[in-house]
Formats: C-alpha cells, sequence, structure tokens
C-alpha cells in the first residue's frame, strides 16, 4: 500500500462561508489542508491571498489562465500566449502555482489534423513561457455534457498534445469526474504515461459532489492510480452536499486519503 496523496482543497467551492478566497485558504488550513486550488484569479484578491498563504505556509496546486482562450483557434492565439504570460506574472506572488489551461471550443469547418496542428503551437508558445519563468502549465481534457463543442474532452488527446509539445512544463491535469463523464477507463487511458499527469482532481458521480456520495467505485480509483504510479496530490474539485467538516471527514474516508 502505498503512502495518502496529499489532498488539495478547491476553495473556489469549498469553505464559501469563511467568506472571499483569503479567509477560505485559513479556514481550509484549519480544515487540516496544506493545499488548495481555484479557477480564475482576476475577480480574486491575489494580494490578501498571497498574505494568506505567508500566514498559513500553504501551497497553491492550481490556478486557471485568465481569460480562457482557445487553443485551437487561431484568430484567439495572441490573446491566449497573452493570458498566460499575464497569469504568470500575476501569481508569482502567490507563489508561481501550475496554470491550470483548456482546450476552447472546436472551430466549425476544421480538420482534426488542423486543430491538432494549432493546438501544439498554441502549447508550444505558452510552454515557451512557463519555461521561461519555472511555472507548470497543466493541460485540462473537460468534458461535452457540460460543453458539447469542446475541442479538448479525451484524456487520451490530451497526453497526445502533451508529448507533441515536448516540454517539461506542460503535463496534463486528469480530472477524474470528466473522465468518468466521457466513459473513458482510467486504467487504459493513462496506461503507460502517468508520467505525463502532474495533477489529479476528483469529484463523484453524477453531480460533481464529494467521494462517497455518488456511483463511482473509489477504491477502484485509487488503486489504478497507485498501480500506474501516480504519487502528486488529489484535488477535490467537488461541490459539497455536508457541512465541510462532514464531507471532509467523508471524502477523507472514501478515497483513503
Amino acid at each position: 500500500m502505498s503512502a495518502p496523496h496529499q489532498l488539495s482543497s478547491c476553495i473556489e467551492w469549498q469553505f464559501a462561508e469563511a467568506g472571499d478566497l483569503a479567509a477560505r485558504l485559513h479556514a481550509a488550513k484549519a480544515g487540516g489542508f496544506d493545499l488548495a486550488e481555484f479557477h480564475l484569479w482576476r475577480d480574486k484578491p491575489v494580494d490578501a491571498m498571497a498574505q494568506a498563504l505567508a500566514e498559513t505556509g500553504m501551497t497553491l496546486t492550481g490556478v486557471c489562465v485568465d481569460p480562457r482562450r482557445s487553443i485551437v483557434d487561431p484568430a484567439e492565439r495572441d490573446e491566449m500566449v497573452t493570458a498566460v504570460r499575464d497569469t504568470i506574472a500575476a501569481t508569482a506572488k502567490l507563489g508561481k502555482p501550475a496554470l491550470i489551461v483548456a482546450s476552447g471550443f472546436r472551430v466549425e469547418g476544421m480538420s482534426e489534423d488542423e486543430h491538432f496542428a494549432n493546438a501544439v503551437a498554441a502549447l508550444r508558445a505558452a510552454a515557451d513561457l512557463a519555461e521561461e519563468a519555472g511555472v507548470m502549465l497543466l493541460l485540462e481534457p473537460l468534458n461535452t455534457r457540460l460543453f458539447a463543442i469542446m475541442y479538448l474532452v479525451s484524456t487520451k488527446l490530451g497526453l497526445d498534445l502533451v508529448e507533441a509539445v515536448g516540454s517539461p512544463n506542460l503535463r496534463l491535469l486528469y480530472d477524474v469526474w470528466h473522465s468518468a463523464v466521457m466513459g473513458e477507463d482510467i486504467a487504459e487511458v493513462l496506461a503507460g504515461r502517468t508520467h505525463l499527469v502532474a495533477h489529479v482532481q476528483v469529484a463523484d458521480m453524477d453531480d460533481r459532489n464529494e467521494p462517497g456520495t455518488g456511483s463511482l467505485d473509489w477504491s477502484k480509483v485509487m488503486q489504478t492510480l497507485d498501480t500506474l504510479g501516480y504519487t502528486g496530490a488529489i484535488g477535490l474539485e467537488y461541490f459539497p452536499t455536508l457541512p465541510m467538516d462532514q464531507s471532509l471527514a467523508l471524502t477523507r474516508q472514501t478515497l483513503g486519503c
């Protein structure tokens, strides 16, 4: 049995009763977390969060590139690269957290090969910035239930893109819930490629709530991740259905962490 994974609280959706995200960092620390993550940063109290990180000793595992721009639409590439550059600069005071990139939507009339080539070009340009700054980029596949025309909704395709770009500063964010919505098998899609995965997020099926409230076999999920060699953090990107202390107790028990 491997050592338990460190858990990272998604303070975007958790500890909401504490107030803004700086206050939620303190609440998460009091709840037993050393790691946290959130989504977009432009509407957040970044300076106060930097102070809260210093006061709590916590580390951020992920922040989304803001604004979100397409990696497959050439018309948005300059804006996408600029968003990466701005996000690197703005989040440096937060400890240079990993920066999460989604793909954007499919472009009508564009072939699969063109989509792929455009994605590689955009991610290569973004990775150049990340390498220079010493920051990790995390490419995240989503799902077609939430986003019907999203380009990247396949873990295999996401890993293909990471491999094609070939940067040590670009890795995959594997979200168990998105993957389950798409009917993927974890062992199959990650086989032999776990070294390209730098972060994992979890939520239960069907409604994206805490593990233990839905239909996923979490013992199998965690065992599979361990067997495949994933040793990193587990991001709790779920909507709580219980008071946070109860929600976290159920999650920790269910995940064995």
